[in-house]
């Protein structure tokens, strides 16, 4: 097996994991919560999301999170954005890189965005304008690239078609998500693959979800094709709102203590991110999800 001696870790943990919470954690939490990945030594936190609160009341003080962090050189803290109308509240909110959302299948865009894949497409092309005339990143999420919970299968030939457009609206990385954790070792080759035939390698990550036990599974064979760079969530937080049987996000902790036993670099302490996981656990009303976690509790 080929390992790369270092990999990079988007950490998700204050967006896509505490999206789909049912406890509201208060502004302080959450700033305190990105405060401690800071320290713990993430270099990439996606901090939460200028969307509709009527959606996802969660994230509806983003604005006061991103002013109450303390921004660390070196870090980069990212936001999710839907629309032309979240892409200006973030940057009033001072955010310098974003996040777009697709999905490569029709029902689950309909569901998730209210837009068929097309119109979602046409209207992430003026975000992406917008944003990158302004002197932000943007990065691409695809969602349901390894199946859909609406349609099932769904064609790595789809998710590359897809992909392709996302790269040629301008966004820097392709996040190759697995939005309800059904994919399986067997299928990262087959789709990255068909992705990198017109999304180089080294700006493709994966997003997986460990629904069925098989994250950790997926990034060994990912990281065997090349791959380096994965999303993950601090204890295993997250689900998709949209997204009916979606567990919580590959955990951070599962996912750093496999690479440090491999040898690989990211930069990230365990210790203090399980500090920080431990900060947030206890402001929800049920306890955090990841292996490592529960075998040192």
């Amino acid at each position: 097996m080929r390992i790369p001696p270092r990999v990079s870790i988007v950490e998700v943990g204050p967006r896509d994991g505490l999206q789909n919470e049912k406890s509201l954690i208060t502004t302080a939490d959450k700033i305190a919560f990105v405060d401690h990945l800071s320290a713990a030594g993430h270099q990439t936190i996606e901090v939460s999301a200028f969307v509709s609160p009527k959606w996802v009341p969660q994230m509806g003080d983003a604005a006061e999170v991103f002013a109450g962090i303390a921004r660390r050189p070196g870090v980069r803290y990212t936001a999710l954005v839907p629309n032309r109308a979240g892409l200006a509240r973030a940057m009033a909110a001072g955010v310098t890189e974003i996040a777009i959302f697709a999905a490569a299948s029709e029902t689950f865009s309909q569901r998730n965005l209210n837009h068929s894949i097309d119109a979602s497409l046409l209207a992430y092309a003026e975000v992406c304008a917008d944003a990158l005339a302004a002197g932000l990143k943007v990065r691409g999420y695809l969602s349901t690239c390894f199946g859909c919970p609406y349609e099932g299968a769904v064609a790595p030939s789809q998710v590359a078609g897809i992909a392709r457009r996302l790269w040629d609206l301008g966004v820097f990385e392709v996040a190759i998500s697995d939005t309800t954790g059904v994919a399986h070792p067997g299928q990262v080759p087959a789709v990255l693959e068909a992705v990198t035939a017109f999304v180089p390698l080294t700006q493709v990550a994966l997003h997986f979800h460990d629904t069925r036990g098989t994250a950790l599974a997926n990034v060994l064979a990912a990281l065997d094709h090349g791959v380096t760079t994965f999303d993950s969530s601090a204890g295993g937080l997250g689900g998709c709102p949209f997204a009916p049987g979606a567990a919580g996000n590959l955990a951070t902790e599962d996912l750093v203590y496999m690479l440090d036993g491999l040898g690989v670099e990211t930069g990230v302490d365990l210790g203090r991110l399980v500090a920080a996981s431990r900060l947030i656990e206890a402001q929800l009303d049920h306890t955090l999800p990841s292996r490592y976690l529960q075998s040192i509790a």
